[in-house]
């Protein structure tokens, strides 16, 4: 998927993915991922969302990164924060007290930029992936989080139906990408009500993963 076609749907405010208030979901069942208030969490491809004003009431620490500027500078002016932006290589830092997100290409962000991190939620990244970039997606995630934790929400539905993003990705696929650096353990199964883009048959599903000893 080029990039050109994400900052495209940023130019055009055609952001269907676009979660203002946040995901329930994340209030409902962050807490079985274990981390403590205080931590570090990585949100990859992160956009605007809500979910990133969530985490920091709950007294998280943030970490994104993502490829729209444009959408870094609306999440900035929404959380009322005058961030500091550095230059790092082909990155771009945007920095405020409990607050670092990266503007640029994820695959371009390594460990000692990103640092240490607690726990991945990842919403909006998997699903947002062609099935020919995923698995190059999750190694580079594993490599530069060193197995962090994750909190996975992804979608199941009909792929026929619609060309996504976000893409349909099942328990099976989750696994073949992870189930040799983590324990995969399904938690919850939920209808998506009003349908996704127009469908009326959806799930959304929730993954836990703990890197494996």
């Amino acid at each position: 998927m080029e990039t050109e076609f994400w900052h495209g749907l940023w130019e055009t405010n055609n952001l269907g993915f676009h979660q203002e208030q946040g995901n329930p979901i994340l209030a409902k069942r962050f807490n079985l991922l274990e981390v403590a208030p205080g931590n570090r969490i990585f949100v990859p491809l992160c956009g605007k969302t809500g979910d990133i004003a969530w985490l920091l009431d709950q007294g998280y620490k943030v970490v994104g990164v993502e490829l729209s500027e444009l959408a870094i500078k609306q999440l900035f002016s929404g959380l009322s924060l005058e961030p500091t932006i550095t230059r790092i290589g082909s990155l771009t830092q945007y920095s405020a007290p409990d607050i670092d997100i990266f503007v640029g290409d994820i695959f371009e962000l390594n460990a000692d930029i990103l640092g240490t991190v607690h726990g991945i939620y990842d919403r909006a990244a998997l699903v947002a992936l062609p099935t020919d970039m995923r698995t190059r997606y999750a190694r580079h995630l594993i490599n530069i989080t060193d197995r962090a934790p994750q909190f996975l929400i992804c979608y199941e539905y009909d792929q026929s139906l619609m060309s996504g993003p976000p893409f349909s990705i099942d328990s099976a696929h989750i696994r073949d990408l992870y189930t040799n650096d983590y324990s995969v353990a399904p938690v919850d199964r939920i209808h998506v009500e009003g349908g996704l883009k127009g469908l009326n048959e959806a799930i959304e599903t929730v993954t836990l993963l703990r890197g494996k000893p």
